[in-house]
């Protein structure tokens, strides 16, 4: 059976730890980016805080683990936005209407 959770997240740059419905602990950080691109940007560690993948950015209409299937971190992560679908997170907007949510 597959299980579906929003990742709870405000509007700032941060780093929490998260446990993917197939049990796998994962460390997380978003930060956003103010360049030509300006989007967040997530890194994903594993426990021990060691990086698994770098610099993945949160776009919409897409499993952003979809590409690190080899990770084997047995989870898919999408973002959504209110109202928007397709509409990726502004600084602002992250947590708010705009969500991060994790499939396993």
């Amino acid at each position: 059976m597959t299980q579906s959770y929003e990742i709870p997240l405000t509007p700032k740059p941060q780093t929490f730890s998260v446990t993917f419905p197939n049990g796998t602990p994962v460390q997380m950080r978003l930060n956003y980016q103010f360049n030509d691109d300006r989007c967040w940007i997530l890194d994903i560690a594993d426990a021990d805080g060691n990086l698994l993948v770098c610099g993945i950015p949160l776009v919409t209409g897409a499993d952003l683990l979809g590409q690190y299937a080899s990770l084997g971190l047995g989870a898919k992560l999408f973002v959504t936005t209110d109202g928007y679908p397709a509409e990726p997170p502004h600084w602002w907007s992250l947590g708010v209407s705009a969500h991060l949510y994790v499939e396993g």
